[in-house]
């Protein structure tokens, strides 16, 4: 890029103007990470300051089985096979009693499109965790699961989220939305929920009260002219509806683990490397610049390891997530080395490590607690950037 472009693109950022199709593109095609990074940092100080969010959070997958076969998932199981399980309504209300003693403030709910289970399910789930952890957040189910319980329940989505709403939902998910672009879309995704249906589903859920996520599954198939677009049409949606809380890049996983049983369910990695560490960095800073609508930008380290998520922290992105166990969407996938819970204190240190001070947040992001950040006293004691 040069230098004349840059300035430009600086000028452009640090006077609050939106950035176009063109400009998210160039920043792209810059191989300049530190200076990247730098322009998406004083974005993030700008919006956050020196604070990085999280919250204690498990996630509770109550099926795997899953009527499609999208491309680049290891999670779903036919009916029938081996390992596919279904957990009863008693049985995920017990797992997530259970998980009772860690303090935690949010159950994260993801499923596969189960072909036979009743659309009463899923209510009914809901209400029974909201009964026995009536302190926590259920944020739960996809868009996609959503259009799918239209398909089984006969209901509309405006329905179907109502009833959500009175059993406890506090928010949807943000899976389910991949790259929405179908030039990539038709070749990793097995269900019929596109743009369309998501962005309706997510309006919907905005216009009832409720603040969602919205991610971006990125480093396989798609190139960045494909992440930009993605990120534009979220933009627009928020332009509009004010819903998102949120925006969180998820890395595309190899499958190293899930071939025990013969089958690869994970059919882009024949086709596609992961995205670099270099990479991850660059989608974040180019996200953050884009999204000028979206206070915060998250990096869920299970899918990026927990050193390029504390450098996250450093382009672009203020939220941790949370201390996670089981997530069995990437770990039934991937043999990638991040462990399956973090706990406060240990997201504490990270934070700290990473020279930022970590405050505790619930779904809604409203602040639970704020913890001292690094000791400023001591040399060795890391700082954010300087903007």
């Amino acid at each position: 890029m040069d230098a004349g472009l840059k300035r430009e693109l600086e000028d452009k950022v640090r006077s609050g103007e939106r950035l176009t199709r063109e400009d998210g593109i160039a920043l792209y095609e810059s191989d300049d990470l530190a200076w990247l990074g730098g322009l998406a940092h004083e974005v993030r100080t700008k919006k956050n300051g020196d604070v990085v969010h999280f919250n204690v959070n498990r996630h509770l997958n109550m099926t795997n089985v899953c009527t499609a076969s999208c491309a680049y998932c290891s999670f779903q199981r036919k009916p029938g096979e081996k390992d596919a399980y279904t957990m009863r309504i008693e049985e995920a209300v017990r797992l997530a009693k259970a998980m009772e003693n860690d303090n935690l403030t949010e159950l994260h709910i993801v499923n596969g499109l189960h072909p036979n289970l009743p659309w009463r399910y899923y209510p009914r789930s809901l209400s029974e965790l909201k009964k026995a952890l009536p302190n926590v957040s259920l944020k739960a189910f996809t868009a996609t699961e959503i259009h799918h319980f239209e398909t089984i329940s006969g209901m509309s989505a405006s329905d179907i989220l109502d009833e959500l709403i009175e059993a406890g939902l506090e928010s949807l998910t943000g899976g389910g939305a991949e790259i929405f672009d179908w030039e990539v879309r038709q070749h990793i995704v097995d269900h019929r929920t596109h743009w369309e249906d998501w962005s309706r589903i997510h309006r919907l859920a905005h216009s009832k009260g409720l603040k969602t996520p919205c991610t971006m599954l990125y480093g396989h198939i798609e190139e960045p002219r494909h992440r930009v677009d993605h990120v534009l049409r979220l933009r627009e949606l928020q332009d509009e509806t004010g819903g998102f809380q949120v925006f969180i890049p998820l890395r595309y996983q190899h499958d190293f683990v899930d071939m025990q049983d013969g089958k690869v369910r994970n059919r882009l990695q024949a086709r596609t490397t992961m995205a670099t560490g270099a990479e991850a960095l660059k989608t974040f800073a180019v996200s953050r610049l884009l999204f000028d609508n979206i206070p915060h930008v998250k990096v869920f380290w299970v899918m990026h390891g927990v050193q390029t998520a504390q450098l996250a922290l450093q382009h672009g992105a203020d939220d941790m997530d949370g201390s996670v166990v089981e997530y069995k969407i990437t770990h039934d996938a991937d043999n990638y080395g991040t462990p399956n819970k973090l706990s406060r204190e240990d997201l504490l240190d990270l934070i700290r490590d990473a020279g930022f001070q970590p405050v505790e947040r619930n779904t809604r992001y409203e602040i639970i607690r704020e913890y001292p950040g690094p000791d400023a006293d001591r040399r060795e004691s890391p700082q954010p950037m300087r903007v």
